[in-house]
């Protein structure tokens, strides 16, 4: 089975403040898998570190209001393609985040509030008819 992955949560250091979200629940559940290792955010041109975004009206913003959301959208493109060419399904993502953020997502107030909706990658898994799994629900 070939499973897509958030590429934070298997330590990778691409989260928008340099770090990572490395999760021992995913390690563990990927142990027997074949796994693609993604970052949307990465992929759309985004450096690491970043300034923090969030989906401001439809559109993702930085905190100081520029829009990188060509970038989000061009990166969660890339990442689609690539889960689509390697035949990768389901993909296990990060919490809240503006690209992977799975039925819940900040607020556009960079507040920490949060309200339902997805992330950018993932309405586009959704629209693809592939399973977006939140690292929480593991």
């Amino acid at each position: 089975m070939k499973v897509a992955v958030s590429a934070c949560l298997l330590g990778e250091n691409c989260k928008y403040n340099g770090g990572n979200n490395y999760s021992a629940k995913v390690a563990e559940f990927i142990k027997d898998k074949e796994v693609i290792s993604i970052c949307p955010e990465v992929l759309g041109g985004l450096p690491t570190p970043r300034e923090p975004s969030e989906i401001v009206d439809g559109v993702v913003r930085h905190k100081d209001g520029q829009s990188v959301d060509k970038e989000f959208r061009q990166g969660a493109e890339t990442a689609l393609r690539m889960v689509k060419e390697a035949g990768a399904g389901p993909v296990i993502l990060q919490s809240r985040s503006p690209s992977c953020g799975v039925g819940t997502v900040y607020d556009g107030t960079f507040t920490g509030n949060l309200i339902p909706g997805d992330g950018v990658f993932v309405k586009l898994l959704r629209q693809n008819n592939i399973k977006a799994i939140d690292v929480s629900e593991l």
